[in-house]
């Protein structure tokens, strides 16, 4: 069995890098391996530490949401530098949060993207089905006004695994929040503790590339370095693959996977993780009968519209796909015929046209695959190390 140790999870790094920040006493991130998406993050914070008032972030949707409370907390003029699709990308209702509680903001779109003024204490009111990254940057920021605020989430909330996680690493570095009926409440006047050192977790969300191409394979694979206890929403992978009739395996921090007999087509509703739809299209196409993934019209507002870019790229391929408003219907098949795909400078995209060349007949040409460098810079050399590229060619 092919066995793959997994890269430190991005999302747990943004949340560790930012409350190591804003502590007064050093702390030492533990992060081997990066990506620009973390770099973005690392070199904001760096520019706090400055003085500076330019944020150059890239195109990381988590730098940007998350360090625009924090810097209007902290009273301090900041210039934000977004990059690729992210001006595009929805910023309201936290813009008109931010606007509410005392801070002034460029209007929407623009580049630099001014934050001025001084973040006030009261009470936010955000949708429960935007994006997670609003409440939790309102999480980084309301401990360190003088009085308590309150966080009102209306609507059911989704992708509730990433403020989970954001809740756990304040707790680490000091800070508490409560959860409420209505949302959050966030006590004022509370200081950042840094750790001596934070060792950030394995990465579910990456891992579940590796995982489904196990699933795909007779002979399987292992990824390790991954914690059973992890709050990342992508851990449901594990559940999902069984399903879909896959043989698991967990062991400490391994997670094997191989295949077992056929796969079977299931339903998949995508409101907690969106994130794994792409790969989870891939293991539907080898699955008999339909996979239906619905609740996931979040994914038009990602790097690319990734409802339609999944669509297009595994249609491209030879699969029976089709793209609803808010998910897709998949009837499988057990081989595609491979192909040209383009990932759409997207690397959830680019990753997942690389697990389905493990079951197209012909090679699978991919045109853009460095798109790969925001999250897994290394994604293609673990996967010809592992032996998984013999039916791909990159261009």
């Amino acid at each position: 069995m092919k066995t793959i140790e997994i890269i430190p999870s991005k999302s747990d790094a943004h949340r560790a890098l930012i409350c190591a920040a804003l502590s007064a006493a050093p702390c030492r991130v533990s992060c081997p391996v990066s990506s620009e998406d973390i770099e973005a993050t690392k070199a904001c914070l760096a520019a706090l530490k400055e003085g500076k008032a330019q944020m150059y972030c890239g195109e990381s949707g988590s730098t940007f949401r998350f360090l625009l409370p924090v810097m209007g907390a902290l009273g301090f003029r900041a210039e934000f530098y977004p990059e690729g699709r992210l001006p595009q990308r929805p910023l309201s209702p936290l813009y008109e949060e931010l606007e509410r509680h005392g801070c002034s903001l460029s209007p929407m779109g623009s580049v630099p993207f001014i934050l001025e003024g001084q973040l006030q204490p009261g009470d936010y009111h955000l949708p429960g089905n935007v994006s997670s990254q609003y409440i939790s940057g309102l999480l980084f920021a309301l401990p360190l006004l003088s009085a308590d605020s309150r966080i009102f989430i209306e609507g059911e909330l989704e992708s509730r695994g990433y403020v989970d996680m954001t809740r756990k690493t304040l707790s680490a570095f000091g800070i508490a929040t409560v959860e409420e009926d209505y949302g959050y409440l966030v006590p004022g006047g509370q200081q950042y503790r840094g750790k001596q050192e934070y060792q950030v977790e394995g990465d579910w969300s990456n891992a579940c590339f590796w995982l489904a191409a196990g699933a795909l394979l007779p002979e399987g694979v292992c990824v390790r370095g991954l914690s059973a206890g992890s709050l990342q929403g992508d851990k449901k992978i594990v559940a999902l693959l069984q399903q879909f009739g896959a043989e698991t395996e967990t062991a400490g921090d391994r997670v094997c996977v191989r295949r077992k007999g056929v796969l079977q087509g299931i339903d998949i509703d995508a409101r907690q993780i969106p994130d794994m739809v792409p790969v989870l299209a891939v293991l539907a196409c080898a699955a008999d009968g339909r996979t239906v993934i619905h609740n996931a019209g979040r994914l038009r507002i990602k790097e690319s519209d990734r409802l339609q870019t999944v669509c297009r790229t595994l249609r491209g391929l030879g699969a029976d796909i089709e793209e609803q408003d808010d998910g897709l219907i998949i009837e499988g098949r057990q081989v595609l015929r491979g192909g040209t795909a383009d990932a759409c400078g997207d690397h959830r995209i680019a990753m997942m046209a690389a697990v389905a060349s493990l079951i197209c007949r012909e090679k699978v040409v991919l045109t853009g695959s460095a798109a790969v460098r925001k999250s897994y810079p290394d994604f293609f050399a673990v996967m010809e190390k592992a032996g998984l590229s013999g039916n791909l060619e990159r261009r």
